[in-house]
């Protein structure tokens, strides 16, 4: 591996910062991959075992809030062994006035929400022309 690659860290469960949660339950902090364009941000956010109707997406005071609810199935009557913790997740992003905030999209597939941040006006970058003379 070189120093170049990033190993996978385990799943720690998160303590609440300045409030506790409303919901019980555990709660993760997903790993995220960000990427950037001319025009976007993209924001990936791993979260196994989260339906598309268990996502939250908030944008509260320039806070961009994502909860995934975890839809466990338990066996009736059995005991179930699991190798992993299950739990929530849940992870804050600060937001910029370079973001246009009206056009904040996002979708879930195979377990990965994929937000799209476009960058406002003001953030994109533009050539200045140079006159002569």
């Amino acid at each position: 591996m070189t120093d170049q690659q990033l190993q996978a860290t385990e799943k720690q469960a998160i303590e609440p910062e300045r409030a506790e949660f409303t919901r019980q339950g555990l709660y993760f902090t997903p790993a995220v991959d960000i990427c950037e364009t001319e025009t976007d941000l993209y924001v990936m956010v791993d979260m196994p075992g989260v339906p598309s109707d268990n996502v939250e997406i908030d944008l509260k005071d320039d806070v961009l809030s994502v909860v995934g609810k975890v839809a466990v199935s338990d066996v009736e009557g059995e005991e179930l062994l699991t190798e992993f913790r299950t739990g929530n997740y849940f992870r804050n992003f600060q937001v910029t006035d370079a973001i246009d905030v009206e056009n904040i999209s996002a979708s879930i597939s195979d377990g990965v929400l994929k937000l799209k941040l476009p960058k406002s006006k003001k953030a994109m970058p533009r050539k200045i022309p140079i006159t002569t003379g």
